[in-house]
C-alpha cells in the first residue's frame, strides 16, 4: 500500500532524509518516530506528494507519487504538521471545499460531510472562521478533510498535537476503529501513541531507519521493557540497540 526504495531529500549541504527504504501493508499503523530534525515531515511530505525527493522513489497503492502523482492522491489522505487551512473559511465551507476537489458529489458527497462531522465533534463549531478556532478545533478540521473521501491510506503528521487528554483519547480510537481497512502511518513523538495505536513503530534520527518493529518488540530491548528508554538509547548513539 505504501513504498518507499532508497529515498532520499537534500536542502542544499543538509541530507534530511537518507536513503530510507520500507513497506507498509494493508491494516497496519505504522508509528513513524524520531527526534525532532530526524526526517519524519519531510517523509511524509515526500509520500504524501508535496515535497519531491531528491533521490529514490516512493509509492502509494502502486502509483508513483511523482510519475503518477493524481492516482496516488486519490488514495491518500494526508494531515499535515500544523494542520494549515484557509482560516477565513468555516470548516463547513472548508469541508465543501474539499469534497469538492476529492470528486464527491450528491448524497455520497451529504453523506460524508455529515459522517466526518460528526466523527470529529466539529458541530458546535462549523460556521465559526477557522482562524478563531482553538488549536484542537484546527487539529480537528484537519483530520476530517484527511478522512473525507474515505481513502485507503493515511498519512498524519502529529494527528493528536494541541489537543486534550479527552479528545486525544478520541482521535486515538478513531484510528483503531479506521486500521482494519487502511493503511495508516502516523509521525509522532508521543510514545503513549504508539502504545495506544500502532502495529509496528519505525525510529529514525538523522534521516535514516535505525529500527524496525513492533511496539513490543522494541520495548523487549530494554531490561526494563520500557519503550522510553531504548528510544532514547537508539536516537541518542544514532544506531540500533
Amino acid at each position: 500500500m505504501i513504498s518507499t526504495d532508497c529515498l532520499r531529500k537534500q536542502f542544499g549541504s543538509l541530507v534530511a532524509v537518507d536513503q530510507i527504504s520500507f513497506s507498509v501493508g494493508a491494516g497496519e499503523v505504522l508509528g513513524f518516530l524520531g527526534p525532532n530534525g530526524a526526517g519524519k515531515s519531510t517523509t511524509m511530505k515526500m509520500i504524501a506528494g508535496f515535497l519531491s525527493p531528491s533521490g529514490g522513489r516512493a509509492s502509494v497503492c502502486g502509483h508513483d507519487v511523482e510519475t503518477d502523482p493524481v492516482a496516488a492522491k486519490r488514495c491518500l489522505g494526508y494531515l499535515p504538521e500544523g494542520a494549515p487551512s484557509y482560516g477565513e473559511m468555516t470548516p463547513a465551507s472548508f469541508l465543501r471545499f474539499v469534497a469538492e476537489i476529492r470528486g464527491l458529489a450528491g448524497a455520497e458527497r451529504r453523506r460524508r460531510l455529515d459522517e466526518v462531522i460528526e466523527r470529529l465533534q466539529l458541530g458546535s463549531v462549523i460556521q465559526q472562521p477557522i482562524e478563531t478556532l482553538s488549536k484542537g478545533y484546527r487539529r480537528r478540521v484537519g483530520l476530517a478533510q484527511a478522512i473525507l473521501h474515505d481513502p485507503q491510506v493515511l498519512i498524519l503528521d502529529e494527528p493528536t498535537d494541541g489537543l486534550d487528554p479527552n479528545q486525544k483519547h478520541e482521535v486515538r480510537g478513531l484510528i483503531r476503529e479506521m486500521a482494519p481497512g487502511k493503511t495508516i502511518v502516523i509521525s509522532t513523538h508521543i510514545l503513549e501513541e504508539v502504545h495506544a495505536v500502532c502495529t509496528r513503530a519505525i525510529i529514525i534520527a538523522a534521516g535514516r531507519i535505525v529500527a524496525d518493529d513492533t511496539p513490543a518488540g522494541l520495548a523487549a530491548r530494554s531490561p526494563r521493557h520500557d519503550l522510553d528508554e531504548v528510544f532514547r538509547e537508539i536516537t541518542i548513539g544514532g544506531g540500533r540497540a
